[in-house]
């Protein structure tokens, strides 16, 4: 099993997130606390890189390809967006060929349909294995960044270079000398974006065009001032891009799932043309954005809501929110200490009428 880590909320949507050859799953540190307001983001380890132990005979892109799916079933992740850097995106790029079904959408990152020649992989393979990655520490420098990248976060992807095991590199070069899937590209159906980095010398725009245009329907996006790290060397664009291609989360859904069905159904009957505005800006930016932010769990948001509620006095949004408490996992019992709460530090009377509230909600629910 590789090594993986989890961010975000259970119930948003998984995205895992792919290495390029030679990093750790911190290569995707800049992107990855954003993206988990939104999603159950699983960044993973190649096989001797980061956490990850080397997988004797992982040395196919078919077998590099099935260890991420188990990544996928240890997470409960049944289906998934993948996005990937370098290697990381080409076994995206298998995984969306071979099992459609499980890719919800592709990002491709700095990478290609085919890589360089396999005899080229090869030779890098069998320097590895006697020389070690440190052989290859000045000359992915250049690679990897421009002369303008930040010297500590160069540092830290090159430590993380020196510090994977060499045969799990020399593996997943073998891998890479056998990927090639320029036939296929015409196959791969999911929604696919391509970032590319205009002096990524590893993978040139030519390269990543070539796989944009092979792709049905793929979206080609080229970062000046980024090699071949581009999430590392320019973070906020290719964060952009991926926020752009990634489907955002539904706040109708999670409206529906805090308020219930009923409650929602009757204030979309009510919308008029004059409050439409008002209810798409609550739908988008309290439900969509706020309720499903990583930091706290829906118990805790019920608990929050309620006491700024009775702190400002809106008693027709207390009994709606009381029912919704009870649908987040609230008790009654847990519901009548925060009241009581309030009743320090928002007042006696302003807890009195939100007791009557509750009270009167709570009694309609049973």
């Amino acid at each position: 099993m590789l090594n993986f880590r989890v961010d975000g909320p259970a119930h948003a949507p998984a995205l895992l997130l792919g290495p390029s050859l030679g990093t750790s799953l911190r290569v995707w540190d800049a992107q990855a606390a954003a993206l988990s307001r939104h999603f159950r983001v699983v960044r993973y380890d190649l096989p001797g890189h980061g956490g990850s132990k080397v997988v004797p005979g992982a040395t196919s892109m078919e077998a590099l390809a099935t260890l991420v799916l188990g990544v996928a079933d240890a997470a409960g992740a049944d289906a998934f967006h993948h996005a990937g850097i370098s290697l990381g995106g080409a076994i995206g790029a298998w995984l969306a060929l071979r099992h459609p079904g499980r890719v919800l959408s592709l990002t491709m990152v700095c990478s290609a349909a085919r890589f360089g020649t396999e005899e080229s992989w090869h030779e890098r393979s069998a320097l590895v294995r006697e020389h070690g990655t440190q052989a290859l520490a000045e000359a992915a420098r250049g690679r990897w960044f421009t002369a303008n990248a930040g010297e500590a976060a160069v540092q830290a992807m090159i430590d993380d270079l020196l510090a994977v095991d060499d045969e799990g590199y020399a593996e997943c070069c073998e891998a890479l000398s056998g990927y090639d899937i320029r036939a296929d590209l015409a196959n791969i159906t999911t929604p696919a974006l391509v970032v590319a980095g205009r002096d990524d010398p590893a993978v040139p725009p030519p390269v990543a065009r070539e796989l944009a245009d092979g792709i049905p329907g793929a979206t080609l996006h080229e970062l000046p001032g980024a090699a071949h790290l581009a999430p590392v060397e320019r973070p906020g664009a290719v964060l952009a891009a991926m926020r752009a291609h990634l489907p955002r989360a539904d706040g109708m859904a999670v409206r529906r799932a805090v308020l219930g069905d009923d409650h929602v159904d009757r204030a979309v009957a009510g919308t008029t043309d004059f409050t439409a505005d008002f209810q798409d800006l609550i739908t988008r930016y309290a439900w969509g954005e706020i309720w499903t932010r990583p930091g706290l769990d829906r118990r805790t948001r019920s608990c929050v809501t309620l006491t700024a509620l009775v702190a400002g006095g809106h008693l027709d949004e207390l009994a709606m929110h009381v029912r919704a408490a009870v649908r987040n996992g609230l008790t009654h019992d847990e519901i009548k200490e925060v009241l009581l709460q309030t009743a320090i530090y928002c007042g006696v009377p302003a807890a009195n009428a939100a007791f009557a509230v509750a009270r009167r909600t709570l009694g309609n629910l049973e």
